[in-house]
């Protein structure tokens, strides 16, 4: 399996890092690897000196699909979730600044967070989730998916324009503004609809 992940979704997002707005999403991927365990801290690895959380609703793909139309996509999944989208930002600047390909500062070893699983039959509208990230009990990122440049059909439309989407498969929909580093001794948690998906320790 692998996790799909779509950058610069939010228009803020895009402006608190000076992004330039796309024309269409930006995707990469990250490794099967990069799935941190269950119930297992996160690590702060020693090649980065700038860890950031990036808060995301994710979706998990339910059967194979090529060329997905918008129309037939929410035919693809049934369960949606919270994740984090770790990222080491002094590398990513680094590379992007030589016009290198970032993987090495988006799909390091447990640098995706994947809560529980909610049936999408418990929402009333996909496309106005609000979910939130607190760190330190502290609020740090909230964002809604009634503010997503491309909604979730749209992602999963596009990406299997270029990727064969298999059963399993996790797509990534992108962040919203306010994110940050993280530091030793950080208690992330993420709630979705008031519902917490996941706690996480930084060591």
């Amino acid at each position: 399996m692998k996790l799909i992940c779509i950058g610069r979704n939010y228009a803020a997002h895009i402006e608190e890092l000076q992004n330039e707005r796309p024309e269409e999403p930006v995707v990469f991927i990250k490794p099967d690897s990069s799935i941190l365990p269950k119930e297992q801290d996160f690590y702060i690895p020693e090649f980065s000196n700038d860890i950031h959380y990036e808060v995301e609703v994710l979706v998990k793909i339910k059967k194979v699909g090529k060329h997905i139309s918008k129309e037939f996509a929410h035919k693809y999944y049934d369960e949606v979730g919270l994740g984090i989208d770790f990222t080491a930002r002094d590398l990513q600047a680094k590379l992007k600044g030589k016009g290198l390909p970032w993987e090495k500062a988006k799909g390091f070893d447990g640098s995706a967070v994947v809560g529980k699983w909610i049936p999408k039959s418990m929402y009333e509208n996909l496309d106005k989730l609000g979910f939130s990230l607190l760190k330190n009990g502290e609020n740090v990122q909230n964002g809604n998916t009634s503010l997503m440049l491309w909604k979730i059909d749209e992602l999963i439309a596009h990406v299997s324009t270029y990727f064969t989407l298999k059963k399993g498969d996790i797509l990534f929909t992108g962040t919203p503004a306010g994110v940050g580093k993280v530091s030793p001794n950080d208690y992330l948690s993420g709630s979705l609809e008031g519902e917490k998906m996941f706690e996480i320790n930084v060591r």
